[in-house]
């Protein structure tokens, strides 16, 4: 007994054809969320790194 070729929803694990990224609109609502949340936090931290080097930039050359 083979079972047909599928993939599980990152959201809530339901068998989803291949083809597919998510399994209804609800959890597709919660996978936009999730990828605007980490599209911020890679903003966040890409800030606080360019913030850093200005900080030691002007604390090594400049004082």
């Amino acid at each position: 007994m083979a079972v047909e070729p599928h993939k599980h929803c990152p959201i809530c694990g339901t068998p989803i054809p291949l083809n597919e990224l998510v399994c209804s609109p609800d959890c597709q609502k919660i996978w936009n969320q999730r990828l605007a949340q980490q599209k911020k936090s890679r903003y966040g931290l890409l800030a606080v790194i360019i913030i850093f080097v200005i900080v030691w930039y002007l604390f090594s050359f400049v004082l």
